[in-house]
């Protein structure tokens, strides 16, 4: 693969993942710790809110969760010089094309190199097109191993791809955003600086960054603006706008207004497109114009332009309660701030607990482990103000396990925590935290859950979630979610839809007869705040919650740092209209072990 000094993290996490594809070609067995520790990496590079080129020349590589000093070494090589002896040593047996088959969703590395040779597509310029019109003449189905079957599905891979437009996953937009604020924020000039668009509405994922400035001096804004260090290119420059180019080819758009007219380009440019066009209706039955300079009266177009230096006062003005940049998106809140009904959504604040964490604690699974240790969690959970949190390691895995072994390890981790809580209640400096003994178990695909019956006493409860199997037909999914809802001890179903922003489709699911499941049963559904799922989505949270179904919120975090992601999962929640009250995570301590433990 190419590599350069100037890498984006996005091409880090290719690199990094085109390097255990390596490992697992190689001998997947006897490199299967290597494998983890790049996928790892990967995961890690990808959800880093900075650039790691920044954080190397800051001489903090080795300080990200998942970069061990091997790996830091090896990046280093590359900011340093522009390449990696070691990855190019290791790679330079396999054809680019492997690496470019792999990101399709659900191809995976023995899939690639097997399809690259029997095709004999190693010189290919498009090996994407290519091999699109190899299969639709039908030589796919001809290789050993494959047929019309895998011939469809990889057609449907292609398919996909191409509606997976590359954007920024909100918390690395949101980082980006947030630098470039406080620059501009310490010129005396800005009286005011927000982001616009999809990322002011915490939208999971991010294409352009706009940011709006309220000032009296524009021309010198602009000029601040162009002036930031990490700007590569100036693409236009006007007395009001401009934009520029970032590493990774980030677009960042800015617009500029005066105070007195701010909250009116706020409000016209955070959007959703949808938002304002049913906005603008409610405004026309009232004979008004709206602009982001302001209102005007449209039946005396010679009046002056009513201007509003903050939102609110422009909702207030046209008879309603100020919308939340979160439920702008013509989903039935004008209608609710006209009746005075917008929620009080949840926020970071209301959260007493993280219900999924993966420590260290071996569980001997298929899956990652947890990079800290229960100790290293509860210092990071003491810090967030936390009443609980929840140890969710993976099931054991069924290779070399037997109902015995599983139930051993299982029984070897709640004594493992009882002695924690027991000794955190009688610590003497009065630190305050309950560990709930949970595990994330495996829906297998005839809907059976990946841990004998019999293990299910070692836990205070369960989550389910599913990690294979994401192309069974509605029906089959949805009967699989049920029977594994149905375990008594099973409360939350993990990560719902399985998506995997930019890179997989969630599974399609009968969400309503889930729901009613769900209601029916006291059973609760996840936000996972992992930045690369925010899962359940939104709109379907927002069904979800009108349905009576409780909500709960999870990091799944596999190192303590990440625990700070809750915010993202808070995000998704308030979009999807969650007050404090359909989140379970608000709860106190007893009264959340009388809902799961019961």
């Amino acid at each position: 693969m190419k590599t350069s000094k100037t890498m984006t993290n996005l091409e880090i996490a290719d690199l990094l993942r085109a390097v255990a594809a390596t490992y697992q070609l190689q001998d997947e067995v006897k490199n299967r710790y290597k494998i983890i520790a790049y996928e790892r990496a990967a995961d890690a590079v990808e959800h880093l809110s900075s650039e790691t080129k920044d954080i190397f020349d800051e001489g903090k590589l080795a300080e990200i969760p998942g970069i061990g000093e091997a790996i830091a070494s090896h990046l280093s090589d590359i900011f340093n010089t522009g390449y990696s002896k070691h990855f190019n040593s290791l790679m330079r047996n396999i054809p680019q094309q492997v690496f470019e088959l792999m990101d399709l969703p659900r191809i995976g590395p023995k899939t690639a190199i097997k399809l690259v040779k029997y095709l004999k597509m190693e010189k290919s310029k498009n090996v994407l097109a290519d091999l699109e019109k190899l299969a639709q003449k039908g030589e796919i189905a001809k290789i050993e191993g494959f047929g019309q079957e895998s011939q469809a599905d990889i057609l449907r891979a292609l398919e996909e791809k191409r509606k997976m437009i590359k954007r920024h996953l909100l918390p690395y937009a949101y980082q980006i955003a947030q630098d470039y604020l406080d620059w501009l924020r310490k010129d005396k000039n800005v009286h005011e600086a927000e982001a616009l668009g999809s990322l002011r509405r915490m939208a999971s994922t991010v294409g352009d960054i706009d940011i709006a400035v309220a000032t009296k001096a524009p021309l010198r804004v602009i000029q601040r603006f162009i002036s930031y260090k990490k700007v590569l290119r100036v693409s236009e420059k006007g007395e009001k706008t401009a934009s520029v180019i970032l590493p990774g080819g980030v677009q960042v758009d800015l617009m500029t207004q005066t105070p007195d007219s701010f909250g009116s380009l706020l409000q016209h440019f955070t959007g959703s497109k949808h938002h304002n066009i049913a906005l603008r209706e409610h405004s026309q039955k009232q004979d008004l114009s709206l602009s982001e300079y302001g209102i005007r009266k449209t039946k005396n177009p010679n009046s002056a332009i009513q201007k509003f230096s903050e939102e609110k006062a422009l909702y207030n003005y046209l008879g309603m309660d100020y919308i939340p940049p979160e439920l702008r998106e013509d989903s039935g809140e004008i209608e609710a701030a006209l009746s005075r009904n917008i929620p009080q959504l949840v926020q970071l604040e209301d959260i007493k607990g993280d219900l999924q964490i993966h420590s260290d604690f071996n569980t001997e699974t298929s899956h990652d482990l947890g990079d800290s240790s229960i100790e290293e969690i509860i210092c990071q959970a003491e810090k967030l103000d936390y009443q609980y949190f929840a140890l969710t390691e993976h099931n054991p895995s069924h290779s070399g396990h037997n109902s015995q072994n599983i139930c051993e390890i299982l029984k070897r981790k709640n004594e493992y925590v009882d002695k924690y809580n027991y000794s955190l209640s009688k610590d003497k400096t009065n630190r305050v935290i309950y560990i709930f003994n949970s595990l994330e178990i495996d829906i297998l695909s005839n809907g059976e859950l990946a841990i004998p019956e019999a293990a299910f006493k070692y836990l205070d409860f369960a989550l389910v979630s599913i990690h294979s199997g994401f192309q069974q037909t509605k029906d089959k999914a949805t009967q699989r979610i049920l029977q594994a809802l149905s375990q008594p001890k099973v409360k939350i179903l993990a990560h719902p839809s399985g998506r995997l922003l930019n890179k997989r489709e969630g599974i399609e699911v009968d969400w309503p007869k889930v729901f009613a499941y769900c209601q029916q049963q006291n059973k609760i559904l996840e936000i996972n705040a992992d930045p690369s799922r925010l899962d359940l989505p939104d709109f379907l949270v927002k069904e979800a919650i009108s349905q009576g179904v409780k909500i709960s919120l999870g990091t799944d975090s596999h190192h303590f740092s990440s625990l700070e992601n809750m915010i993202w999962g808070v995000n998704v929640a308030r979009r999807g209209w969650c007050q404090k009250s359909d989140i379970i995570n608000t709860l106190d301590l007893a009264d959340l072990k009388s809902l799961l433990l019961n």
